[in-house]
């Protein structure tokens, strides 16, 4: 049994490398290769050319004060956010919205927000409407930190919102029991427990706002950042193909520092052996407070986003403010922008079906089986690097790698980019849900003469159901939103929803973008909803349908076990005096024990 388990998850952990090994390491060899070697051999023309011809040491440098500036801001409302949920005694619905605001943005793409923007903020805006006059310039610094805190508010709340749920809040009564200030008891209880993840939460801000296209493209204005200048050398007027590799090899700088100082913070996280929930200290003007500033905070973001879906409905923006729905009818009658929306919604189906295959089997090699720890390893240095790859980078390594080839302007490319762009954060959900679980049934399973396929098909994965659909959900809805990576390996017959949003851009076809937007919007809120709601069932009946199976096949061994004990007795005579007590030592769980003291 052991020896084929071992060849099962071999295989598994084979195919993973040979995927990514494809996809992955060759693409990124690529990159190398054309960011030092040209016709003549090895040279460091293309960086001089770079550093030179662009002034790219400037734009690096801007490109960095900007996005660490949107990081800190981010990481400051986001804070405020997750307090209010934790540490405050708002309502519970109060807190729910807050919840499902909060992560709202992540269901549009990151080129929408810059359209947005400018019709709520812009000259002949929504909200200048409202308040009579535009309030800044919206085009340049202002509308990229707006741009960027919009589009990395729900990472760095997801972040802090789940470490804060493992704060044990009993120190809290302890820090006042020992008389410390309202200020030294929110540092030493709050803060301090936050300070990793404050610290990564700057960090993740800081690297998508960097490597952020979508955004300087909509409202960048004069101001150049480094994810414009590669697009530009990379499908501009001129292509350049090496200046390109040279400006993604510099993308990848941000990603390599993410690494060395995320690893060096993992030592201040503190983590406690068991988080006591209590209620929270009645303060009406802190609850208000927080309120308040939530409130402020979530307004101002659903304020940019409410004109997708306002603009669609009326006739012509801001001339003829009249209800319609011609520009959907519009959309729906011209049939390349259906097959647009077409293929979005196969790519994401399948980007979620493969993928979700791809990190489950991941997940099983390092979670659910006996391989040696550097085979295990290498999976995680995959997940490592997967997620500090900006998504242009990738995009561009896959032109490179894969032009000419078969994978050229097909839906399987972009698949291919998906699965690995989206790979870390699934496999880590998933290797998480594995390592939970029961370690002893696979063994159990092969006491019952199982081998190991069957246990995965029988036992383990109905118990990975929910986490699968949340694999599933999010492979989905990051497929549906994506526009870096595949900017530059769609075609004309494999253009999605994002980048047509891109295409229209150019011919001012505002109309169809807002259409276009408005539909991912949907079609991720209802994905959204469904997968979540599926999920939330499977882990309501999921326990009873495990205790159910489990309880079955262990009372089976229990009972073995008990006749193998007592006939094992019987031949040596420890039976025959009724005063000893016979003690049996298990490795089984808690349950097999039980059904064992049962019969």
């Amino acid at each position: 049994m052991k020896k084929q388990k071992n060849i099962e998850i071999k295989m598994i952990f084979i195919a993973v490398c040979l995927l990514f090994a494809a996809f992955l390491l060759v693409p990124m060899v690529m990159i190398l290769e054309k960011a030092f070697f040209g016709k003549s051999g090895f040279t460091l023309a293309y960086f001089v050319h770079v550093f030179q011809g662009i002034e790219f040491g400037k734009i690096f440098l801007r490109s960095v004060g900007i996005a660490m500036l949107s990081a800190v801001v981010t990481t400051v409302l986001a804070f405020i956010l997750s307090y209010s949920i934790h540490f405050t005694n708002i309502h519970p619905m109060g807190k729910k919205v807050i919840r499902a605001l909060a992560v709202m943005p992540m269901l549009l793409p990151t080129i929408t927000y810059g359209f947005a923007i400018i019709y709520s903020l812009g000259k002949q805006g929504l909200l200048t409407k409202l308040f009579g006059k535009q309030l800044f310039d919206i085009y340049g610094l202002s509308g990229l930190l707006i741009g960027y805190v919009i589009y990395t508010l729900p990472v760095s709340f997801m972040l802090i919102h789940n470490t804060m749920g493992y704060i044990d809040k009993k120190y809290l009564i302890v820090s006042r029991v020992m008389g410390d200030s309202a200020t030294r008891t929110f540092i030493q209880t709050i803060l301090r427990p936050l300070s990793g993840t404050l610290a990564a939460s700057v960090i993740q801000c800081f690297f998508l706002s960097f490597t952020d296209f979508g955004i300087p493209a909509s409202v960048g204005g004069n101001i150049k950042v480094v994810a414009g200048v590669l697009y530009n050398e990379m499908l501009g007027s001129i292509p350049n193909f090496n200046s390109g590799a040279v400006v993604a090899m510099m993308m990848l700088l941000p990603s390599v520092v993410s690494i060395a100082v995320l690893s060096y913070l993992e030592k201040y996280n503190i983590r406690y052996n068991k988080v006591s929930e209590i209620e929270m200290k009645k303060s009406p003007v802190r609850d208000i407070v927080f309120a308040v500033l939530s409130s402020c905070i979530l307004l101002c973001v659903v304020a940019i986003f409410v004109v997708i879906a306002i603009v669609p409905f009326i006739k012509e923006w801001p001339y003829r403010i009249q209800f319609t729905t011609e520009h959907f009818s519009a959309v729906f009658a011209d049939q390349a922008l259906v097959k647009v929306v077409k293929n979005s919604i196969l790519t994401a189906i399948l980007t979620a079906v493969f993928g979700s295959l791809v990190v489950y089997g991941a997940a099983l090699v390092t979670a659910r089986s006996t391989i040696s720890d550097k085979c295990k390893k290498v999976v995680e240095s995959i997940s490592l690097v997967t997620n500090t790859i900006p998504g242009m980078v990738l995009g561009i390594a896959f032109l490179l790698t894969f032009t000419g080839t078969s994978l050229q302007n097909t839906i399987a490319i972009i698949i291919f980019c998906n699965i690995i762009h989206f790979f870390s954060t699934p496999y880590l959900m998933m290797k998480s849900s594995l390592g939970k679980m029961n370690a002893s049934w696979e063994t159990t399973a092969r006491l019952m003469g199982d081998n190991w396929i069957k246990t995965i098909i029988r036992v383990v994965t109905p118990n990975a159901v929910s986490t699968l659909l949340e694999v599933f959900s999010y492979y989905f809805v990051n497929a549906m939103v994506t526009v870096s990576a595949v900017i530059f390996i769609t075609g004309a017959r494999t253009m999605v929803m994002t980048t047509k949003i891109k295409e229209l851009q150019h011919y001012a076809k505002f109309n169809e973008i807002f259409v276009l937007s408005l539909l991912i919007l949907v079609i991720n809120l209802f994905a959204k909803v469904l997968f979540e709601k599926m999920a939330n069932y499977k882990k309501s009946t999921g326990k009873e349908k495990k205790e159910n199976i489990m309880k079955g096949r262990l009372k089976k061994v229990a009972a073995f076990l008990l006749c193998g004990t007592v006939a094992f007795s019987t031949l040596t005579g420890c039976g025959s005096k009724a005063e000893e007590e016979v003690v049996i030592y298990s490795n089984a769980d808690d349950e097999a024990i039980e059904a064992m003291k049962k019969h």
